[in-house]
């Protein structure tokens, strides 16, 4: 089963090695050694999560003599933002009507009037 751009996408941000990676590339292109270092991984398992990068359209990878520079393509992050908006936007509808329901029932409620006091010998 071939998996859809969004699809895709999401499940190559879902590791946290993966999303360091596309923070490092976010700042200019980088070898797979440059993106390894920090992440103290194998050669093997860096390679596996660069592909799944591949995969998800969010990377690109060049030749340059023995280098193969990465490089970030952002069109399937703007992709998945504009996703995520739609359900951002309804979500903030529903926060204010809560906020205002909320205020509407925590606002004081006005008292009854006051009845006179009782005078003495007076039923």
């Amino acid at each position: 089963m071939r998996l859809d751009r969004l699809s895709a996408t999401f499940s190559a941000l879902a590791h946290p090695a993966r999303r360091s990676m596309l923070a490092r590339l976010s700042r200019g292109q980088a070898t797979v050694q440059e993106l390894a270092r920090p992440l103290r991984m194998s050669p093997p398992a860096v390679s596996k999560h660069l592909k799944v990068l591949e995969r998800g359209g969010l990377i690109s990878r060049s030749k340059d003599a023995q280098w193969r520079p990465c490089r970030l393509e952002a069109q399937p992050l703007r992709e998945a933002d504009d996703w995520i908006a739609q359900y951002r936007q309804e979500w903030e509808q529903r926060f204010d009507r809560l906020e205002a329901y909320l205020k509407q029932i925590q606002a004081p409620s006005p008292t009854p009037a006051a009845k006179p006091p009782r005078q003495k010998g007076k039923p």
